[in-house]
């Protein structure tokens, strides 16, 4: 079946003024904030300036080749690829980007990118990054499950503030994964004012939130504009409440590789939809709810400190490493466990019992209701 490249060849000849926005080009869109456009596209202090996408393609492949990329295992390096594609196109290749951030702090724990994108319709299309390879990245994702705001959500509505104020655009603001999360995040959180420029929200399979924020009136008045689109076997998407309505599209992959938005079908101009996700799903959604909230709070932050502790111990940096790793990697993970304290080990081992105990209840109810 057709994805996301497919519409470029069939629709990429139309500009935005003669085809209106859609759900694909959303997701073209977000896929963007995935590329390092470091010293090509300005940045927010650098108001009003701008570069067309097909220059920002030609001076990033300019310093870099096919083969950098391509044995790379992350889900965000065909990023790149879809950004050429898209610099060819009479539909993509004279939107203009501006206000390029990337953000990686360690100490704090966050790693946070955006771009904005300015469409020949008059439109603004804020796209927040998800994560990256690295383990800071992936650190901040665990840190949702305890945290009613991370580093990453406070910049998302700073950007959002930044670049918004003063335009007189209609705002759509999107991103895949964690920046669908954070999408939504700085939408409900940022100033009235920007908010009322808002004319749509996407999330593309991201995670939910809070009780703070799902609680907030400005999410409540916001949630006719949420478009969260998930796939069959959702993973990410069921991670935390939403509280807004989603919809499911059909993929041409299986399992956690559904999560990469370019195995999403598309039939002309349109994403092919499912009426709801993979029964899988449903009970890994129950299972990780059942069992996030049976920890208190310092359980949840005891776990993920430890968790990754282990990791950086074995001299785990990024996605890369945890692919490939040896024997000898796994052996220093596992003789990190023995440098634990005793009450860190009790935490890492009883949460590890919870999750199998949710799963069974799970399972077990599951069964049940099929029988009736």
């Amino acid at each position: 079946m057709a994805n996301m490249m497919d519409y470029l060849d069939w629709r990429g000849d139309l500009l935005f003024s003669q085809a209106p926005f859609n759900d694909v080009d959303n997701l073209l869109l977000s896929e963007l904030a995935y590329v390092d456009f470091t010293g090509i596209v300005p940045g927010m202090d650098a108001r009003g300036e701008a570069i067309f996408l097909k220059d920002a393609s030609r001076i990033f492949w300019e310093g870099h080749t096919d083969e950098e990329f391509e044995d790379r295992l992350s889900m965000t390096k065909p990023a790149v690829f879809v950004m050429r594609r898209m610099a060819r196109t009479r539909r993509f290749e004279n939107i203009c980007l501006s206000a390029y951030v990337k953000d990686i702090d360690a100490q704090e724990q966050s790693q946070f990118s955006a771009v904005c994108a300015s469409l020949d319709d008059g439109s603004l299309f804020v796209s927040y990054s998800g994560t990256d390879g690295t383990m800071v990245g992936w650190r901040e994702n665990f840190n949702m499950a305890y945290l009613e705001h991370t580093p990453g959500q406070e910049k998302a509505v700073r950007y959002l503030e930044k670049a918004v104020r003063g335009t007189q655009k209609n705002v759509r603001v999107g991103g895949h994964s964690k920046g669908g999360n954070l999408a939504i995040y700085a939408s409900v959180h940022c100033g009235e004012d920007v908010r009322g420029k808002i004319a749509q929200i996407y999330s593309n399979d991201g995670p939910g939130f809070g009780e703070t924020t799902l609680q907030a009136p400005s999410y409540q008045k916001l949630l006719p504009l949420i478009r969260r689109i998930m796939p069959q076997q959702a993973i990410v998407g069921l991670l935390l409440e939403q509280g807004a309505d989603y919809r499911v599209v059909r993929s041409t992959a299986g399992g956690a590789r559904q999560h990469d938005m370019r195995t999403w079908e598309v039939l002309g101009g349109e994403l092919v939809f499912e009426e709801e996700v993979s029964d899988r799903s449903q009970v890994l959604d129950e299972t990780l709810k059942s069992w996030i909230s049976a920890m208190e709070l310092p359980q949840r932050k005891r776990f993920i400190d430890t968790l990754f502790t282990m990791l950086e111990r074995a001299k785990v940096k990024d996605v890369e490493d945890f692919y490939h790793l040896k024997w000898k990697t796994v052996a220093e993970i596992l003789r990190s466990q023995r440098e634990l304290t005793d009450e860190d080990r009790d935490v890492l081992s009883n949460t590890f019992k919870l999750l199998l105990g949710a799963g069974n209840e799970t399972i077990k109810k599951t069964r049940q209701e099929k029988k009736r």
